[in-house]
């Protein structure tokens, strides 16, 4: 959008509904998408309100498709997938039935097959630094260490 032009409400409208027909949106992605269009805060919320009233705008169903998705796309755990949630102002109930989308049996499964593959690429022979370095990368990818630490000694015995 170029600088300083605006948008009218009906042109924002029009604009705003191809965004939101494109993937699902949180409600913080299209409101900051409204400003951008240079409106002003009586129209973003009218026309907020009208997504939400004809079902463009769901939170809920957003929490569904964005925690399934980057579990199964980027397999994030599920301690990313709260926080990035809670940075698009999600409310709790919301982000907690974003979180049932992801069966327990795969959520365990993806990480034994991300700590397998980082284990692969991984050359030190030290196993505690080894067992270290795959905790780290699977916490720093939102899974819980108290289910990331049994496994990684799993993996990596010590001799």
């Amino acid at each position: 959008m170029e600088h300083g032009k605006r948008l009218t409400p009906a042109a924002a409208k029009q604009k705003i509904y191809r965004y939101c027909a494109y993937q699902e949106r949180s409600h913080q992605e299209v409101r900051d998408k409204l400003y951008e269009y240079g409106l002003y805060t009586s129209d973003v919320d009218e026309i907020l309100s009208h997504l939400i009233t004809e079902g463009f705008l769901n939170e809920e169903r957003f929490a569904k498709a964005f925690a399934g998705g980057k579990f199964r796309m980027q397999h994030w755990g599920r301690v990313k997938i709260v926080h990035e949630l809670e940075a698009h102002g999600l409310t709790k109930n919301c982000i907690n039935l974003g979180l049932k989308e992801i069966d327990e049996e795969d959520y365990q499964r993806v990480l034994h097959d991300v700590l397998a593959r980082k284990l692969a690429q991984l050359d030190v022979t030290n196993p505690f630094v080894t067992r270290d370095k795959l905790a780290r990368y699977a916490i720093q990818k939102g899974f819980e260490p108290d289910l990331v630490w049994p496994l990684v000694k799993d993996l990596v015995p010590v001799a």
